[in-house]
This record gives structure tokens, sequence and C-alpha cells, in this order.
């Protein structure tokens, strides 16, 4: 009986020790994560105080140079080309005689209504001739009856208007000849000539698809650009942009904003920006890309922070604050960027320490120790 209590005491002492054995190493594991912990202690960040300034920023955007002024020439009703006096590149003053058409059916509507003029000439001067006399000889009693005469001044009355109408029809077919002269409305350079003598031409989308010629002034260009939705707010004191060509990698330019749409164009949801440039040298040409360089001066009530202070995440965009050495997240919104820094808004105050070197790695509420103020 003694020999079996011993078998189970020495049983029971050897199922231990492995126990033991596995619940040792795991407190020791425990306790060493614990201790590297603290050796560790606080996480190291960089912070800058926050400070309202201004952000210096400069936009640049894409522009496109265009002609001040251009017209594309169409003939006025159907017709033939008889005499093309310019060709593409020819330099033009307004009022020049550019090309001139020849329509043989207008000739002949010429000669209808001088004929119809000269007979309602005629008939008005019969009738006006008759009422004359009947005036005068009414003025002996008893001679002409008072409605005869006044039968004779409505006839008068309607030559009168049937005169008028047929000077008007001769003066309309006069101003519809005038349009077979093709003269310069502005001083330009003729940039295109699509016809040729003989040619078949008629109003655009009539006999022609393309114009005659297309006449541009040069002498003044316009830079057009389309400004983001974003930077709107900062163009009122803009005046003065700087712009460069591909064509000309040396020179820079300078335009005068002259013109602001003041609304947004529905499909960019942008703002169109032109400047009128002075190009008596030529050294532009219209249809070139400009690169433009615009100064937008920032608001003086901004805080402005570096570009690695804000972070971005899928469900938030915000800065680490720190309060009590401990990590804060607060929600930002970014506004204008340039120099590798950019505008934020959010609930800051002036002095508040924004770590600068922050990630979604540091959580809300982790200890963290500032290791320079910059």
């Amino acid at each position: 009986m003694q020999n079996t209590r011993t078998m189970k005491y020495m049983l029971l002492a050897a199922l231990a020790l492995p126990a033991a054995g596995i619940l040792l190493p795991a407190c020791h594991s425990s306790q060493a994560e614990d201790n590297k912990g603290a050796e560790n202690g606080p996480t190291q960040v960089k912070a800058v105080s926050l400070e309202r300034t201004q952000l210096e920023n400069v936009l640049e955007l894409p522009g496109e140079i265009k002609p001040y002024q251009f017209a594309d020439l169409y003939a006025k009703f159907t017709s033939y080309v008889k005499t093309v006096n310019v060709d593409m590149g020819s330099q033009v003053s307004s009022g020049q005689v550019l090309m001139t058409l020849e329509a043989p059916e207008m000739n002949t509507q010429l000669l209808e209504a001088q004929s119809r003029l000269h007979n309602k000439e005629a008939v008005y001067q019969a009738s006006r001739s008759t009422y004359d006399r009947m005036l005068k000889t009414s003025k002996i009693p008893g001679t002409i009856s008072p409605n005869d005469l006044e039968i004779a001044f409505s006839k008068m009355s309607a030559d009168s208007a049937e005169l008028l109408s047929a000077r008007s029809s001769l003066r309309e077919i006069q101003e519809l000849l005038g349009y077979l002269t093709i003269r310069a409305p502005f001083n330009g350079i003729i940039t295109v000539r699509n016809v040729h003598p003989g040619a078949y031409v008629g109003p655009a989308g009539k006999g022609s698809d393309k114009p005659l010629l297309r006449l541009e002034e040069q002498n003044r260009l316009r830079l057009s650009i389309a400004v983001p939705e974003t930077y709107t707010s900062s163009l009122q004191n803009t005046g003065v942009v700087h712009f460069t060509v591909r064509s000309l990698p040396g020179d820079t330019f300078t335009a005068r904003v002259n013109r602001v749409a003041g609304s947004l164009d529905t499909r960019l949801r942008a703002e169109m920006l032109e400047m009128d440039i002075n190009n008596t040298d030529k050294k532009l040409l219209p249809g070139m890309y400009a690169e433009v360089h615009i100064d937008l001066p920032g608001s003086h009530d901004t805080f402005v922070v570096p570009k690695g202070a804000v972070i971005t995440t899928s469900e938030k965009v915000f800065v680490i604050k720190v309060v009590n050495n401990k990590a804060t997240w607060v929600p930002v919104r970014k506004g204008n960027e340039s120099n590798g820094k950019v505008e934020i808004f959010g609930n800051l105050a002036d002095g508040d320490a924004i770590v600068t070197n922050g990630s979604d790695e540091i959580k809300d509420g982790q200890p963290v120790q500032v290791t320079k103020n910059e």
C-alpha cells in the first residue's frame, strides 16, 4: 500500500515538471516585452509651431496664343470667283480689295430693277402733272369737282409709293452687288486662301464648306488660359503674368491681364483669363502654346506647414498635433501648395505644435516626444 502511494507521488511530480517549464518561458517573454517597451519610451517626432503667414504661390498653366481678331470671309450668295488679289501671307489694310466675284443673274436683276424704277418715275410724273393741272383749274368755280380732284390726288400718292418701292428694290440689288467685292475688314495678314479664279462659291454650308480667305490681326495677340476653380479667389490682385514658348526657349514674355470671364466654364470648371500681347516684332504666332507663370499671393490669415505634415488616408486628411506629449489627430482641409508647403484649415490655433514627420502609424493618443523644433 505504501509503495502504491509512493508511485502516485512520483507520477504527479513528473507531469508537473513540463508544465512548469512551459509557464516559465512564457512569463519571461512577457516580461522581456515590457522591459523593451520601457526602454524605447515615447515615439520621437519633429514638430513645428503654427503661425499665420502668407504662402507665396506660382501657378503654372498652359495657355494658347490667338490672333487679336480674325475673320473667315465667305461669299454673300452663290457666285463665281473673278479675281484674287492676295495670297497666303499677304499683309493687307482695312478696306483693301481682296477678291472680286461675279454673278450674271444679279446683273439681270439690276437691269430689271432699273427698268422698273424708270417706269415708276414716268407714271408718277404723269399722275403728279395731272393732279397739279386739276388743282390749278379747280380754283375756277364749277370747272373741277372735288371728287375728281381727290381721285387724282390718290392716284398721285399711290404712284409715289410705288416709285419709293422701286427705288428701294434697286438700292437692295446694288448693295448685294457690292458684296461681290470682298474687302478687308481690318488690318492683318491673310493666313488661309482656299479658292482660285473660276471657283464656284457660296455662303457657309451652301456651296462652300471652307472660307474663301482667313484674315488675322497679328500685331496684337490674345493669350488665353483656364484657371482651375481652386485658384480663382487668388486672381483678384493678379495684374501681370510671365510666359514662355517652346520655339523661343531663351525668351520670357510679359503680358497684363485685360479680361476675366467672371464665371466658370461648365465643362472645364475653370475661369478664363485673357491677356493682350504686343507683337509688332512678329516673334509670336497665333496657335502657339505657352507656359504661363502667375504669381498668386496667399492669404495672410492661414496656417502653412510642410507638405510632409499633412497625412492623407483613404478615410481622412489630418495633421498630428502634440498635446501634453501625446499625439492628437486633427482633421484638416488643404489649400494652395507651393515650394513644399501647403495651406491647412481646421480646428487649429497659433502656437500649436504640429508633427512634421508624421504618419498614420502614430496613433491618436500615442505618447510622443518632440526632439527638435523647426
